[in-house]
């Protein structure tokens, strides 16, 4: 056997035990709980750990129900999960930046190739000056005249056949339903992420609660209220200890993530959304999460299931 014929087989040997464990990691999500959480995306905007971007599903009763966020690689992850486009009940979108937005056009494009005929609901922040709220970010995609993927317009309109997007933009206040159908329930709030109109949203299915913090600067007493008792609750752990400037009016730092986890005190936090800032000295910055919150930690991984 030549030097390269073995590396093939070796590479062979690796990308069957990859899919493997993707297809486990979907296997047990889908079938193994009533509610289960599954990261398809655990890393943040630069390419550079083999993380996809921000993204999560909630399963129910097996089958792929909510999506949050859908940044960059999150498309990928979605059929690796076994996800299914006609199974989706809602789709909610944090906020605009390509780490949680990117692949959103991929994802619905999909659609075409499904037998889906109902409408989806999505839900995102409304807009300002310097950022699109969800009404502007879905036109400047889908528009029939000036969208870049124009001729997916019908996702706007619910004509020729495809499944319409029915629209829910979150403003500044209280927490407010944003879908609601038999045994689910997601609401919304506005959160803190420095100039960027973000949103948090929290999903009850049956007797379990998933919250996701999305990205926030943590200075919203609010939010842990939003939070509380939460069976799990995800933040994201951008930032070290210590960090100043634009970074930390955009994330929260370890230290205030743990005592937002020990005000609201949910079963589960799992701490995802990781960059090499962050991942560097990991061991210290999980330290300064457990001097406050003394409940169960996970750190995200792509395509993990975390049951309640």
């Amino acid at each position: 056997m030549t030097i390269r014929s073995f590396t093939k087989s070796l590479l062979s040997v690796f990308i069957g035990i990859f899919t493997l464990q993707a297809a486990q990691a979907a296997d047990s999500c889908s079938a193994e709980s009533e509610v289960a959480l599954q990261i398809l995306g655990s890393g943040g905007p630069i390419a550079d750990d083999g993380r996809a971007s921000s993204g999560f599903l909630v399963w129910i009763d097996g089958k792929s129900r909510v999506l949050i966020d859908a940044g960059g690689g999150t498309f990928l992850r979605f059929g690796e999960a076994g996800a299914h486009f006609i199974d989706l009940e809602f789709v909610g979108l944090s906020h605009f930046h390509t780490d949680h937005s990117a692949d959103f056009a991929a994802l619905i494009k999909s659609g075409n190739f499904s037998t889906r005929k109902r409408s989806l609901r999505v839900a995102g922040p409304d807009g300002d000056r310097m950022f699109p709220g969800l009404n502007g970010f879905l036109t400047s995609l889908f528009d029939s005249d000036a969208g870049a993927y124009a001729y997916l317009s019908s996702f706007l309109d619910g004509t020729s056949g495809t499944p319409m997007l029915t629209r829910r933009e979150v403003g500044r206040g209280d927490p407010v339903v944003v879908y609601q159908s038999e045994g689910l329930v997601v609401d919304a709030m506005r959160v803190p992420h420095g100039i960027v109109p973000a949103v948090a949203f929290r999903v009850r299915a049956g007797d379990k609660t998933i919250v996701f913090a999305s990205d926030q600067n943590g200075s919203d007493p609010a939010f842990a209220d939003f939070a509380a008792d939460a069976t799990i609750l995800v933040m994201h752990m951008v930032v070290p200890e210590g960090i100043e400037g634009v970074a930390r009016r955009l994330h929260a730092p370890p230290s205030v993530i743990g005592g937002i986890a020990a005000a609201a005190s949910p079963d589960t936090l799992v701490l995802s959304h990781f960059m090499a800032r962050s991942l560097h000295k990991i061991d210290r910055n999980v330290a300064l999460v457990r001097e406050r919150y003394d409940g169960r930690i996970v750190l995200a991984e792509d395509l993990m299931c975390v049951m309640p």
